[in-house]
């Protein structure tokens, strides 16, 4: 798996509906208020709970034991690791290490309607010394459990400030924001659109310019054709979320899928050797292999009337989810 796994309130008036149940009591209708997406409280123990279950999954290699914690791009990506695991170590992966989570600060939005959600940035006892882990917690009603739908692993240097109002919640970007280079909710769409075609919508490095020089210098590899479709994904779990930043920009976080094929000439054997990749396959690719995959991102995505409007990435995790041999 490529790099990886390895914080203002809206303005605005609003009317409260209130209706009397059958027990006397009074209930506030959130899906017309503004309200904080969680309390700290409940923050802090969507975060253990998600924890205690990442770990159960990731030392049985049983993606059963943490799929009501995932959704979105990490349960694609979570669920097909856990699941190639499975079958490479069905007895469970004795050398997994705990995954613990301290320092925790909690970034919650205020919002009316659902879904609701909130990032916690974490450091960890896996990875660099100075990396943060941020993760997106959503669900789509109050009866639904918090499931960690993203997660961005970056340096605490590049992890920027949040707009926060006086209470100390955070301000959500909507997804039609217009003043930004892109608005985030076609950040899916225009980042695959970049992919195939270039631009200058992204600044310049590992996850824009060097994956499109990559790509170019595998297709031209001799007996073995490789052709790449990027998809956006932008409804349900997988929807773009972000947040307001200090310097008027925001922290978005979005979804891709990817299909990597790779078609041998006549001949030509293709040969698989990763483990993942065989557990994860159906079929016999016998002249020709797909790579599916999901890809997470984090984007610093500025103001457009700033200086350098040019996306900025922050982190990208992608995950092999299946393969096919034809």
């Amino acid at each position: 798996m490529p790099r990886g796994l390895g914080r203002g309130a809206l303005a605005a008036v609003s009317v409260t509906v209130l209706s009397v149940t059958a027990s006397g009591c009074v209930v506030v209708h959130g899906e017309r208020e503004i309200l904080p997406g969680a309390t700290r409280a409940e923050a802090a123990r969507a975060l253990s709970d998600f924890t205690t279950a990442y770990n159960k999954a990731n030392g049985a290699n049983d993606p059963a034991l943490d799929a009501d914690r995932v959704t979105g791009a990490l349960g694609d990506i979570d669920g097909a690791k856990l699941r190639a695991g499975g079958k490479n170590q069905p007895g469970g992966n004795p050398e997994y290490v705990p995954l613990k989570l301290t320092d925790t600060e909690f970034t919650i939005p205020e919002k009316a309607g659902w879904p609701r959600w909130f990032v916690t940035d974490s450091k960890a006892n896996k990875g660099r010394a100075e990396d943060r882990w941020l993760l997106v917690f959503t669900r789509g009603d109050a009866n639904d459990v918090w499931q960690v739908s993203y997660l961005t692993i970056a340096a605490a240097a590049e992890i920027p400030e949040f707009e926060k109002d006086e209470d100390g919640w955070a301000q959500p970007v909507a997804a039609d924001a217009a003043d930004l280079t892109v608005a985030p909710g076609q950040l899916p769409k225009s980042y695959t659109a970049y992919l195939k075609d270039g631009g200058d919508t992204f600044a310049a490095g590992a996850h824009t310019t060097q994956w499109r020089s990559d790509r170019k210098k595998n297709a031209a590899r001799p007996g073995l054709a490789q052709q790449y479709i990027d998809e956006p994904l932008a409804s349900g779990d997988y929807a773009p979320v972000g947040l307001r930043t200090k310097d008027g920009g925001a922290l978005v976080f979005f979804t891709t899928r990817h299909y990597q094929k790779q078609t041998a000439a006549p001949g030509v054997p293709i040969n698989v050797t990763n483990a993942d990749v065989k557990a994860l396959m159906t079929g016999d690719p016998k002249q020709s292999l797909t790579l599916e995959s999901t890809s997470n991102q984090a984007v610093l995505n500025p103001p457009k009337s700033s200086q350098n409007p040019k996306i900025q990435f922050l982190s990208r995790i992608q995950g092999l989810t299946a393969a096919k041999g034809e």
